[in-house]
């Protein structure tokens, strides 16, 4: 026996939906998508570039993004990171100043300013990764210049380097305050490997 639903075509009108049997094999069902085979690790550098190309232009895009991006990495979420600019190798991201981020002398805590730092050179370094090489962070040191207060924007700038074996890469980040003061830099280290 087929089960068949209803879907709402437009303003009042009902119609059955199409079943299970009913879906074309380019639309599977919990399946790799076609042309990726199961097991496949999907390449984080293109999916974002493909969101942010995406997303973008719209209204509200940069915001749904930033929104996206908080929800994938749940951590770098609770900072509420508002992603500005993204081009591959370079990203600009803005953190407000909220009760949330600051610790007890009402300024926004070290590690809400090194989570800021982190995330933005993640996403310069990701957004530039070719398919074939993947990137994880095996470290982290910050120095911090000034108390931060205000909305925080943290900038990145790098060159990926041709990785034909496991090599340690360092990005640096700046964060800076609304007076355009330096408030911390970050170095943040990470390993490069072949896929």
């Amino acid at each position: 026996m087929q089960r068949n639903s209803l879907s709402i075509q437009g303003p009042g009108a009902v119609a059955p939906a199409a079943s299970t049997a009913q879906r074309p094999p380019s639309a599977p069902l919990g399946g790799p998508p076609p042309g990726r085979r199961l097991g496949a690790r999907p390449d984080p550098a293109a999916a974002i570039r493909r969101a942010w190309r995406i997303l973008r232009p719209w209204p509200g895009g940069r915001t749904l993004f930033s929104l996206l991006l908080g929800r994938r990495i749940p951590y770098t979420g609770s900072i509420r990171p508002y992603v500005v600019a993204l081009d591959p190798g370079a990203a600009r991201v803005r953190m407000r100043d909220r009760r949330r981020v600051r610790n007890h002398l009402g300024s926004v805590h070290a590690i809400a300013l090194a989570n800021l730092a982190e995330v933005t050179s993640g996403l310069a370094l990701t957004a530039a990764l070719p398919h074939t090489v993947r990137g994880i962070v095996v470290g982290i040191t910050i120095e911090y210049t000034k108390k931060a207060r205000g909305t925080l924007t943290a900038e990145c700038q790098c060159v990926v380097p041709e990785v034909v074996d496991r090599i340690e890469h360092p990005v640096t980040a700046t964060v800076r305050d609304p007076a355009g003061d330096l408030v911390a830099t970050a170095t943040v280290r990470w390993v490069l490997a072949p896929r």
